[in-house]
């Protein structure tokens, strides 16, 4: 363990499970890189992917944007894709998009998609599935009002999916944000998350909460405090 890790962990009560307010402001405290770090949420919730009514999916737009620039490619054609420019989206078009995904050119984060533009998007499903990038309507990325999407991706929309062990892992913000708009994002968020809760989930949803930053140690949530925010 390095010298600056024994200075952040000295700064935490690892045997406290913080309240969203105070976990805010403690997490600016543990800053110690050069660059503006992100603000991470780790849950683990008591499902069992496996089966796919207790598949946790989908997407929230936090209050304060996540701090970073997202560039986004939209597969729509007509007024539909005067819309996504109009909305800002970075890069719009049909087949000129297919061929250049299929060219390895990924200059965007995420891909939007209208309905009637699915069929391209499946030729190269097999290409965006891998990276995490093929649009699903759960997350609200295949959608006719492509415009909407747009604006919600560049204003801060995170999508979350659990992983095969229950756990989800976000970014909900930057260390630079005061800790109001930290604990507001964090909000936000579990109350997505809760909200996606199976109807078949059984016991206590979330079993462990922790925030952390990039480079940092993390503090324990208090998770009886999560679990009631609807």
């Amino acid at each position: 363990m390095s010298k600056r890790y024994k200075q952040l962990i000295e700064k935490i009560d690892t045997a406290k499970a913080y309240s969203i307010v105070e976990a805010s402001e403690i997490i600016k405290e543990l800053k110690s890189a050069k660059f503006d770090e992100t603000v991470e949420i780790a849950l683990n919730l008591n499902v069992d992917p496996r089966h796919a009514d207790q598949m946790v999916r989908g997407a929230v737009v936090l209050p304060h944007g996540t701090g970073k620039t997202v560039r986004v490619a939209v597969f729509a054609k007509g007024v539909k894709a005067d819309e996504a420019k109009a909305a800002g989206a970075d890069i719009v078009g049909t087949d000129d998009l297919v061929q250049q995904i299929k060219d390895g050119i990924f200059n965007f984060d995420v891909v939007v998609a209208a309905p009637d533009c699915m069929g391209l998007v499946g030729q190269i499903g097999r290409i965006l599935g891998p990276k995490g990038l093929m649009p699903n309507p759960k997350t609200g990325t295949v959608t006719p009002d492509v415009a909407t999407a747009v604006k919600n991706v560049k204003g801060g929309q995170v999508t979350f999916r659990v992983d095969k062990k229950g756990n989800i892992h976000a970014g909900i913000g930057k260390v630079s944000f005061d800790s109001e708009k930290i604990s507001e994002n964090l909000l936000s968020f579990v109350k997505a998350i809760n909200k996606h809760k199976p109807s078949t989930a059984k016991g206590r949803y979330i079993k462990n909460a922790a925030l952390s930053l990039t480079m940092s140690p993390a503090l324990k949530l208090d998770i009886m405090a999560l679990v009631d925010i609807k």
